[in-house]
């Protein structure tokens, strides 16, 4: 029988993750990628405490999407923060410690047509 190092208890009954999951402050927010597809970050997660690839594993079958886990933040294709706010709450995250960040358009730069257009045509 494995004794977890943190509580003492028998794995089968350590609740360390349970706890960390409670008190863990997760950010999810969305970002633009390369061609304007959207990317859902969570980031605040531990990965001491919690398996970060187990997790991700749950959140991209739950949110029907391809994703990563990397940098110690979960990447998710698509924009799904409010389905991952739910996962993560019926996962044993507190929503209160869920913050949810509204994606910021940028539009610094404006297109030149003819610039975009003349590109396309052969010179002669």
């Amino acid at each position: 029988m494995k004794i977890c190092e943190v509580c003492g208890l028998p794995e089968e009954l350590c609740v360390c993750e349970e706890i960390a999951r409670e008190v863990q402050t997760v950010k999810v927010f969305t970002v633009r990628r390369r061609f304007g597809k959207l990317m859902t970050i969570v980031e605040g997660i531990d990965e001491h405490d919690i398996d970060i690839k187990e997790l991700t594993k749950t959140l991209k079958s739950k949110c029907a999407c391809g994703g990563t886990a990397k940098n110690g933040q979960i990447e998710l294709q698509g924009d799904h923060k409010t389905k991952v706010k739910e996962v993560l709450s019926s996962m044993g995250f507190s929503s209160d410690t869920i913050e949810i960040r509204d994606y910021k358009k940028k539009n610094n730069h404006k297109h030149n047509n003819n610039h975009n257009n003349n590109r396309h045509h052969k010179k002669h």
